[in-house]
């Protein structure tokens, strides 16, 4: 397929998972992307727990430059490769690029347009000269009280915030180069973790606005629905089932035999059932422990309720509707071990993005990139810029 940003060239300075995030959604999306490491790689490629899985995932589709930048010749290298470049992006700490000469004002000079992503922990204020990591903003924002229960603030079960920071990033990103397209110049595009939490947790600010009540913990909320929630069934294991409009309350009735219940006027209305849930609910618990996990899975579905089995990480692997739709992407890793991981979750014209390039191997395409300069490559590599 024409890939909707083909031509825009972008040059990634990042690690972990907020920068790259914001770079992999260029990539997926055509744009030629150059992450430029150090000697050696980026050091996220050596993570591991937690953090094995950062480069593989967020990494695909771009070139790597491993360059030494403390050489003039390093430095005037990634320089010649900006002149060029639409897109800048960068994740490190406030004012650390700008002592190695590629800060925002130094770029914009050389390249007036130029769009300069900074992924930060904090917007402007009096928190941005903190450090910020994803579980830090999560605890400060509200998230993690909202996700565990009371007394016992958790942190989401993915990166969560470092990923929506870098798509806000990256949406920056797109609009700078629509304005671009207006006013002839770049802009200095910037994102942040604590900023993109407290976006998060919007809902429950405005809970407390409208309603005077603060939003109770995910786990000891009271619902808006009066079926919305995990059952027992009949072979020890879960389904969450939820019931949100009042026709789903009679074909749910309907299709389990409690007449009993539609008869009943004071479970008529949703807002009733929420307040009666005691009338119903063992009923409805019992219905649902009398059948298997694939029968009721199956009743359900028929039926064109919301429901869900209880997925794991590795059990989408062999996701049926994934593998079938282009959902997940098979590329090779770094060790010469293939796997399959998950595309942007978007189509274009029923098409989803594709992969172009695998994560790319520690400098891979170095010689590539820095012969289309015009520069001696032994040179370089004989005094160790590469």
């Amino acid at each position: 397929m024409q890939t909707p940003l083909n031509g825009i060239k972008v040059i990634e300075f990042s690690h972990m998972v907020m920068g790259p995030c914001a770079g992999l959604m260029l990539a997926d999306m055509g744009a030629e992307v150059i992450k430029v490491e150090p000697l050696g790689g980026d050091k996220t490629r050596r993570l591991r727990g937690a953090g094995a899985g950062y480069f593989p995932m967020y990494n695909r589709n771009k070139k790597s430059l491993c360059i030494n930048l403390k050489y003039p010749e390093g430095k005037q290298a990634v320089l010649d490769l900006i002149k060029d470049a639409d897109v800048f992006i960068e994740n490190f700490r406030p004012g650390a690029l700008a002592k190695l000469g590629f800060g925002y004002e130094a770029l914009k000079a050389l390249n007036p347009r130029l769009i300069y992503c900074s992924e930060k922990g904090f917007l402007d204020g009096p928190y941005s000269h903190r450090t910020a990591l994803d579980e830090v903003t999560q605890m400060m924002g509200g998230l993690a009280y909202m996700t565990g229960p009371p007394g016992q603030p958790l942190r989401a079960g993915a990166s969560v915030i470092d990923v929506t920071g870098g798509m806000f990033g990256a949406m920056g990103i797109l609009a700078a180069l629509n304005q671009r397209h207006v006013t002839g110049e770049g802009s200095h595009v910037s994102a942040a973790l604590f900023e993109t939490t407290v976006f998060l947790v919007g809902q429950h600010m405005a809970q407390k606005a409208v309603t005077g009540t603060a939003a109770a913990p995910m786990p000891a909320r009271v619902s808006s629905w009066a079926i919305y929630q995990l059952f027992e069934t009949k072979d020890d294991e879960q389904v969450f089932v939820g019931v949100v409009s009042d026709s789903q309350w009679k074909t749910l009735c309907e299709a389990f035999d409690l007449q009993n219940l539609l008869d009943d006027p004071t479970l008529a209305e949703n807002r009733d059932r929420v307040i009666h849930k005691d009338k119903f609910l063992p009923q409805i618990i019992d219905k649902f422990k009398s059948l298997t996990k694939a029968e009721l899975m199956a009743k359900i579905e028929m039926l064109g309720l919301p429901f869900a089995p209880i997925g794991r990480p590795e059990d989408m692997f062999d996701d049926p509707h994934l593998n079938a739709g282009g959902g997940l992407l098979d590329m090779e890793m770094e060790d010469g071990g293939r796997c399959k991981l998950p595309a942007l979750p978007i189509s274009l014209n029923g098409e989803r993005l594709a992969l172009s390039l695998d994560p790319p191997k520690a400098g891979e395409h170095t010689d590539e990139l820095l012969s289309d300069l015009g520069l001696d490559l032994a040179a370089l590599k004989a005094k160790g810029v590469i």
